[in-house]
């Protein structure tokens, strides 16, 4: 009867040390997401899209995955770096000259903050320690065109993926509707 009434009290502890540790990782995920947005919120509105009539731009975009990365390139035949990559698009599929750095680009066209995106806005990443880092094309249903790295190739990304949603700084609309 003894060994009952131990593993009793046992278990009773257990619990009461589960219930404790429970609570304590509920109250620091809540100071954790107090400061600010998470990554989740803040990519939150790309779980709807809109249309403001630039699926030509997401479309040349998509056309071009595969493409080999190469830093400095801006063309299919010698390859794209992020910037060249959106350059190219953009003039081809909406004769627009943007500059050629993302630190440049993220100063054109208007944020959409907490609207839904639509295809064709740029989507910004902070992956080196600047606000403006790395950006690629948002193509719809959560999903982004990029030339990530060397060694790589143009690709299709989730943008709510814990890697890129941890490091989304903003969307920015820059074709006007047609």
């Amino acid at each position: 009867m003894q060994l009952t009434h131990c593993n009793q009290a046992l278990s009773c502890r257990t619990l009461i040390g589960c219930g404790i540790f429970i609570c304590a990782l509920l109250f620091l995920n809540g100071c954790s997401t107090f400061s600010g947005r998470s990554a989740s919120s803040k990519v939150s509105q790309f779980k709807q899209d809109t249309s403001v009539g630039t699926e030509d731009i997401s479309i040349a975009a998509v056309g071009l995955v595969g493409v080999p990365y190469r830093y400095g390139g801006n063309n299919p035949k010698a390859g794209f770096d992020c910037s060249g990559l959106i350059g190219y698009v953009y003039l081809k599929s909406a004769n627009i000259k943007l500059p050629r750095t993302i630190q440049d680009m993220s100063t054109k066209g208007k944020g959409i903050d907490d609207q839904a995106p639509a295809p064709g806005d740029l989507v910004f990443f902070n992956t080196t320690g600047d606000k403006y880092s790395h950006a690629g094309i948002y193509v719809g249903q959560g999903r982004f065109v990029h030339a990530p790295s060397s060694g790589g190739t143009v690709r299709l990304e989730q943008i709510e993926s814990p890697y890129w949603a941890s490091r989304f700084t903003e969307a920015r609309r820059l074709a006007a509707s047609k």
